[in-house]
């Protein structure tokens, strides 16, 4: 008995330093360094890397990705998404790269909308509508930062208390959102919010993507694949009409996978309106309990390829229309026109004024969550 007892104790030292050991590897995937200062407050810059090298950049101005590298088919790393190297672009920004978007992610239709008999009234920031939040939504606010790492994953925490009547929305809003990035080589995002009176909200990740690299030329050869055989038509002000309609038939139709420009300059009606696509699909897996795929692009020069995996119900298509050439990105790189695409998760645009959507009331008691993956490979 003594001797067994001998050997458990050095056998339990040494579990205990693998253990430690595991630890400080985990806490190593993150790094913390400063990125500027806004309204007088410090903004830090949070690096996460897994396992294969993979790094995405977090700012907690406006919960944002600055950069995500990953490999192509030879190995070698690029920055896929467009953005800054400085603070200060994101301060000025009016493209949303990067950004957490809310406390409601895309349109709503004459800047208002009714809640329990009340009539709300929202900035309108984009012509006569309301876009991403308002004059100073989420992609421009400070969210307090924290470092939630495993053993398993690197993971950067996110929070920011909306208040009562900011940006004209009802109820003090708790919102959250956690980054983390797998080893096999998946970024993971996790919304989760509460309120103390009824609301409404509809988060997402506005990155603009390029495989071939940031700042390398269009995104009109990526093929795309989206699960989603109907898409919700917009008016001349890009909000949806109200009809659900099937893609079939149409330059809509990415259900096998086809080249993002094949058909973008196609005579039709609603690519004239969106001057390319800036349009909601509507996914056809209806299970959100969990994640579903949704998506997927492959860049043929690099191999790349992205598999976007959601919780919601549609996905915003977006080939970067409004782009112009105008903003200074990275590494000295311009962005012209559909040098990015968009895949935003989310509940449909305009649905608090459209009842046969999807509702994105969130009520006190009740938590609002929602899941998005980017999954990256090479082939």
């Amino acid at each position: 008995m003594k001797f067994r007892i001998v050997l458990a104790i050095p056998l339990l030292g040494i579990l205990f330093i693998v253990a430690s050991q595991q630890m400080l590897q985990a806490k190593s995937r993150m790094h913390k360094k400063a990125f500027g200062k806004t309204d007088g407050q410090e903004v830090d810059l949070y690096t996460l890397t897994n396992n294969s090298g993979v790094e995405v950049a977090i700012t907690n101005f406006g919960a944002t990705v600055v950069s995500l590298k990953v490999p192509d088919r030879q190995g070698k790393f690029a920055d896929v998404v467009l953005g800054y190297d400085d603070l200060d672009g994101y301060v000025t920004d009016k493209a949303h790269f990067g950004a957490t978007v809310g406390r409601y992610a895309n349109r709503i239709a004459h800047g208002k909308f009714v809640l329990n008999g009340t009539t709300y009234t929202l900035a309108k920031n984009n012509g006569e509508n309301h876009l991403h939040g308002g004059i100073r939504g989420f992609d421009k606010v400070l969210w307090t930062a924290k470092d939630v790492s495993t053993p398993a994953a690197a993971a950067l925490q996110l929070n920011y208390l909306s208040k009562d009547g900011e940006e004209g929305y009802p109820g003090n809003l708790s919102a959250q959102v956690t980054y983390t990035l797998a080893n096999n080589n998946e970024l993971r995002i996790d919304y989760a919010a509460t309120t103390d009176k009824d609301t409404i909200v509809n988060l997402t990740n506005h990155s603009y993507f390029n495989l071939a690299g940031q700042g390398q030329g269009d995104i009109l050869q990526h093929q795309l694949r989206l699960d989603a055989s109907r898409f919700t038509p917009v008016d001349a002000t890009l909000i949806p009409a109200g009809e659900i309609r099937s893609v079939k038939g149409t330059p809509f139709d990415f259900t096998h996978s086809t080249a993002i420009g094949s058909r973008i300059g196609q005579d039709d009606e609603q690519l004239k309106l969106g001057q390319g696509y800036d349009h909601n699909f509507v996914l056809d897996d209806d299970i959100r309990g969990k994640p579903v795929l949704a998506a997927e692009v492959y860049e043929p020069t690099s191999g790349r390829t992205m598999e976007v995996w959601t919780t919601e119900p549609g996905i915003q298509f977006y080939t970067g229309n409004f782009l112009d050439g105008t903003a200074h990105g990275k590494a000295g790189r311009t962005y012209p026109r559909r040098s990015g695409f968009c895949l935003e998760t989310q509940h449909f645009p305009d649905s608090p004024n459209k009842p046969k959507f999807p509702s994105t009331i969130l009520k006190p008691g009740t938590r609002f969550k929602s899941t998005t993956i980017y999954k990256f490979s090479a082939r």
